[in-house]
């Protein structure tokens, strides 16, 4: 080590040098000398996993120009130093062979420095791990100075920081070359955590961002100069206290999160295999095909397939988001960070991740490309919805094709979903980015409330297909209203007689018109369900009368197309009001309207697609229950929604020869007990953890019964609420609280709606009700479409309304303010008291 520390270096690399330092630094710049051992062909080194050499080699600061050969020198011998030496007899390598590599740095004037894991080393929980203090970063690695801690959680982006009083910190000495010193903290200092809550997600970014570009989980060192901005200096990977973190049965406790915020609003309770084996097939394909759409590169894809195929997952019969494939996935799309607040929204997270300037400098160089793709949008949707329709006219007849034809029709319709589908979410991501940047403008340029303004521009345009398939209902409810005799057969019919009358109305016994339009409504929106996408549920394609249960309540209150159109027009029309009032410069009004326009192309184009989703899923459901009642008839299944418990795979594979398992009446009967089983449980609620290297199964944390829901008797202080203003307008009436979309639109007559979220399988219990408040949803949400669409006041965003607000309470809504509040018990109207009174 002396003899390398005294060397001279050879002419040739001495020149290489002075030359390579001349270009990095400028006159009278510093540099940093770092010694690393580099790993050899079997990750032995300090780049490998387990074999940290940190600390045993040499690095010196602030180092002039003149003098960084010397110090290339003294990293050099530092690999021989008896400290290394020993570590490596210790580890069993061999003690006199290592290879040391030399970085030289430019130095920048840091005042705060940090060191960062992406995961927490004594546990490889997924938390971001921050230590920092103020001065250089020689202080936090060398426990020289006082540091505070921060832990940010990767899903959410909260932040939980553990603070001291700093007295010391580590700063450069005087003059160059000089060893660092310790000073004491400013007294302004010592108190304010060294870092923000800002700046600590900005840090976690950036260890996250590194750990993606090197692959297992990252070290890093940075600091911060004056203005704010970070450095990364280097990177190693973590080493775990605990390699890593064993759990009590010997599997390591890396937690994996799971979230089902607003996957409850397509797959509700208890879903069968079929349903969730349907359900990874659609994530899988979908999101690959936008992946490739996005400009992801094919060798990427197939290095995160896995991801891909463990996007969705089924625990205790319900379906949940995997959280940590999707954010591996998702970050894989070029400028992500424009849309990732409003992603994060949509998904239940905290929703205040906020893209650092760094992360929005890196942004910038895919604006063209995203700029192109977005040109090139409209076609694509044109292209995909002509295909779309033809296809759906393709399979007329499918209650006559053989097996053979079914599962020929199944596998043609899902590869070319797997090609075609991609495009339904790159408008999503084109949507969130265009509702980002345009509520950005009208909070700074218009006085007056965001999100309402906003939201009553997006009224007015072409209907969509889900809009046309309200209006089609209510216009078959205006027909039915207009024949006294059958109006009032349907206004008191229940479910066994609405599928009686059906059958009366398409076979003409109340005219014609009334047959053909009837037919015409089930032909173009009878896949449309509450639980159209969960395949055990039927939907009017199976069971018509369901058409005359759903329009019932309308039926009774009379409502026309004529009123529906005038409400939007009325809602458009105070928008535009409140816009000129709020905003007095014109180009900036017609900024807003440009996005604005965007915006409801974008809306339309997604609820356009979104009915072409409930098609999809009942083509699919009738060929899988056709498919059923086939094995009936071949003796394999005893009735045909035994399929429901079967995978896809199995259905199909029962003609395929592809079966593991021949029995199906036993399979069937295992997953049906199971499948009970799951209903009978607790719900395991929103948000989970499981622990990684652990069946899953076994993982799943007890199951926790929910505090029964408040009733409208049991007293108290009642309510008072906030979420996001969607739809204007105040209404006061007693709450409908729904948990199940199945519910009879009837018991929803003249009630506010309160509901954990909704989708387009509400409408008819939309279309009846007062007001609606939702626990979840965004400004593009479908409760807020639908709540404008109607003019009826709605809140959405309400947390936990659904266990605040008791069934048959009294509340007021306020969709301009946000605010949902229990109506006082002397100012409910008397006629209702009594009723209570007497009901009691």
């Amino acid at each position: 080590a002396d003899r390398l520390r005294s060397a001279t270096l050879p002419a040739g690399l001495a020149a290489e040098l002075d030359e390579a330092v001349a270009a990095l630094a400028g006159p009278g710049d510093l540099l940093a000398v770092r010694a690393c051992v580099v790993a050899d062909a079997d990750g032995v080194g300090e780049d490998g996993a387990t074999d940290a050499f940190a600390g045993l080699t040499e690095s010196f600061l602030y180092v002039p120009a003149a003098d960084v050969a010397r110090r290339v020198a003294a990293c050099w011998a530092s690999g021989f130093s008896p400290e290394s030496v020993l570590y490596r007899a210790r580890r069993g390598l061999a003690p006199a062979a290592t290879r040391v590599a030399v970085g030289v740095q430019r130095m920048v004037p840091g005042v705060r420095s940090f060191v960062a894991f992406s995961r927490d080393p004594r546990t490889g929980a997924a938390e971001t791990v921050v230590a920092a203090a103020h001065g250089i970063g020689e202080g936090v690695v060398q426990e020289r100075a006082d540091v505070d801690h921060f832990f940010v959680a990767p899903d959410t982006g909260a932040v939980r920081a553990e603070t001291v009083v700093k007295t010391t910190m580590v700063c450069p000495g005087d003059g160059p070359g000089a060893d660092p010193v310790v000073r004491p903290v400013p007294a302004e200092l010592a108190t304010g955590p060294v870092l923000t809550d800002d700046e600590a997600r900005q840090v976690a970014a950036l260890a996250a961002e590194v750990e993606r570009f090197f692959g297992p989980p990252q070290d890093i060192e940075g600091t911060l100069t004056t203005d704010g901005t970070i450095h990364l200096v280097q990177a190693r990977p973590v080493v775990f206290a605990t390699p890593p973190a064993p759990t009590e049965d010997g599997a390591t406790g890396t937690p994996v999160p799971w979230s089902n915020h607003n996957i409850t609003e397509s797959y509700p309770g208890i879903s069968g295999a079929l349903t969730y084996s349907q359900a990874r097939v659609f994530y899988r394909l979908i999101f690959r095909d936008v992946y490739r759409r996005m400009g992801v590169p094919e060798h990427r894809l197939r290095a995160r397939e896995h991801h891909l195929n463990r996007m969705v997952g089924l625990l205790r019969g319900r379906v949940y988001y995997r959280l940590d494939a999707w954010f591996e996935l998702h970050h894989q799309i070029p400028g992500f960070v424009l849309v990732r607040p409003w992603w994060e929204k949509s998904m239940g997270m905290a929703g205040d991740y906020r893209p650092s300037r760094a992360e929005l400098l890196r942004a910038l160089p895919t604006l063209p490309g995203l700029a192109w793709r977005l040109g090139r949008l409209p076609g694509s949707v044109r292209r995909f919805l002509r295909w779309w329709d033809a296809l759906v006219d393709d399979a007329a007849g499918i209650d006559d094709w053989t097996p053979e034809e079914l599962i020929a029709c199944y596998r043609r319709l899902w590869s070319e979903v797997g090609h075609r589908w991609g495009v339904t979410l790159v408008n999503t991501f084109f949507m969130l980015g265009t509702a980002t940047f345009a509520s950005a403008l009208v909070r700074r340029w218009v006085d007056g409330d965001e999100q309402r303004t906003l939201g009553g521009l997006l009224m007015g345009g072409r209907e969509n297909r889900s809009v046309l398939g309200v209006r089609s209902a209510v216009a078959l409810a205006e027909r039915i209203g207009a024949d006294p005799a059958l109006a009032e057969r349907v206004r008191h019919c229940d479910d066994g007689e609405a599928d009686a009358i059906w059958r009366d109305v398409v076979d003409g016994g109340y005219g014609p018109e009334l047959a053909a339009a009837a037919r015409e409504h089930l032909r173009w929106y009878g896949d449309r369900a509450p639980h159209d996408l969960k395949l055990e549920e039927p939907s009017p394609r199976q069971r018509p009368g369901m058409i005359i249960s759903s329009v019932r309540p309308l039926v009774r209150s009379g409502l026309t197309v004529a009123e529906s159109r005038a409400r939007e027009v009325a809602s458009r029309a105070e928008a535009e009001r409140e816009l000129r009032e709020g905003c007095p410069s014109l180009p900036r009004r017609l900024v807003i309207r440009t996005l604005a326009a965007g915006l409801r192309w974008f809306v339309r184009t997604r609820e356009d697609t979104r009915y072409c989703r409930s098609q999809l899923y009942g083509l699919t459901r009738h060929v899988m229950w056709r498919l059923g009642a086939l094995l009936v008839e071949a003796g394999r299944l005893d009735d045909p929604l035994d399929v429901v418990d079967l995978t896809v795979e199995e259905v199909l594979g029962a003609y395929d020869g592809t079966l593991v398992e021949t029995d199906l009446r036993a399979l069937v009967g295992r997953r049906r007990a199971e499948r009970l089983a799951a209903t009978a449980a607790a719900d395991l609620g929103v948000r989970l953890t499981t622990r990684l290297n652990r069946p899953v199964a076994d993982a799943l944390p007890a199951a926790t019964v929910a505090a029964p829901a408040r009733t409208a008797t049991d007293g108290g202080d009642g309510v008072d609420l906030r979420g996001l203003p969607s739809s204007k307008g105040v209404v006061r009436g007693r709450a409908r609280v729904v948990l199940d979309p199945s519910t009879p639109p009837e018991t929803c007559r003249d009630r506010i709606i309160v509901a954990k979220e909704t989708d387009p399988g509400w409408l008819m219990l939309m279309m009846v009700a007062r007001g609606m408040v939702v626990e979840r949803g965004t400004l593009l949400s479908h409760t807020a479409i639908t709540g404008r669409l109607l003019g009826i006041p709605t809140v959405v965003a309400v947390p936990e309304a659904t266990s605040l607000i008791a069934d048959g309470e009294w509340i007021e809504v306020d969709g301009a303010t946000g605010t949902v509040r229990s109506v006082p018990p002397e100012e409910v109207p008397a006629e209702e008291t009594a009723t209570a009174t007497a009901g009691a």
